[in-house]
């Protein structure tokens, strides 16, 4: 098995600004982060991570609603 990040952004220079969001929204849930390889975590750590990042993501588009 491969640890090469597949991951694929539909607008590769936005790279950058998902990094920092990603570290914005670890910190958030009081998760340590660090730049590069996380392997360290636990499930439960990265899927906070993720689930905080879609609910920003999600606020941030209902709000754009109004």
């Amino acid at each position: 098995m491969s640890s090469k990040n597949n991951n694929k952004l539909n607008v590769p220079e936005a790279r950058e600004a998902m990094d920092r969001f990603k570290m914005e929204c670890a910190n958030e849930v009081g998760v340590d982060l660090k730049e590069g390889y996380n392997g360290e975590l636990t499930s439960r750590q990265a899927g906070s991570v993720g689930g905080q990042m879609v609910k920003r993501m999600i606020e941030s588009y209902e709000s754009s609603m109004k």
